[in-house]
């Protein structure tokens, strides 16, 4: 669990590339300038920890481009108590972000493997979302419902509707839609019945499977 100088070097190295890609929340840079993503990658990986690049993780499962965990989270505007729900808790990088922007993270992971790997890490490196369940991404988790907003960090063909439910009025739900390719898409829940949806470009993730247990 080393953390060493060169790595905040790295750190600091990786925030300036967000910068000049467009990341501006100055607490969003912070918490990328403080978690050692290193030690949420396989250590054969340990040299590429740093790069702008999405990295295996184990159980076909990909560890997020920072880029894209930045400009996820950016879209959500965390808040400080904010209870917020993420599909595909993976290597646990996105839920310390949020972690560390003061959210109230429940987080679903759908891969007992990386569920059991990353339930151990988290708390190891001063982490403690509020929950973090095995279970069907696709579902939700109604009994804590509502949410001030929802994060999906797997490619989905549709956005799920209980997900859709699950948002309190004025709650943000950041998803990538679409198959091969995704699109990074915003609701807004209006009202019951209104959403309002943003479109933010082409991404690439792996995919949100339902049932898969």
């Amino acid at each position: 669990m080393k953390d060493s100088a060169k790595h905040q070097g790295l750190r600091n190295q990786l925030v300036n590339v967000l910068q000049l890609k467009g990341i501006a929340d100055k607490n969003i840079l912070e918490a990328i300038r403080k978690i050692p993503r290193h030690l949420f990658l396989n250590s054969s990986f340990e040299d590429f920890a740093y790069q702008d690049k999405p990295f295996p993780i184990g159980a076909g499962q990909t560890i997020s481009q920072p880029y894209t965990v930045a400009f996820q989270t950016e879209l959500l505007q965390v808040k400080k108590e904010d209870k917020i729900l993420e599909i595909g808790t993976g290597s646990g990088y996105q839920t310390a972000v949020l972690c560390l922007l003061g959210a109230k993270v429940f987080s679903i992971e759908r891969q007992n493997e990386l569920f059991k790997k990353t339930s151990l890490l988290l708390p190891k490196l001063g982490i403690r979302p509020k929950h973090l369940v095995f279970g069907d991404g696709y579902k939700g988790l109604p009994n804590y419902a509502p949410f001030d907003s929802i994060i999906v960090t797997a490619g989905a063909p549709i956005i799920p509707q209980p997900l859709m439910a699950q948002l309190k009025i004025g709650g943000r739900l950041v998803i990538p839609v679409g198959e091969d390719v995704q699109v990074m898409t915003l609701l807004i829940r209006k009202s019951e019945t209104q959403f309002e949806k943003h479109e933010f470009g082409d991404f690439r993730f792996v995919p949100l499977l339902e049932d898969k247990n």
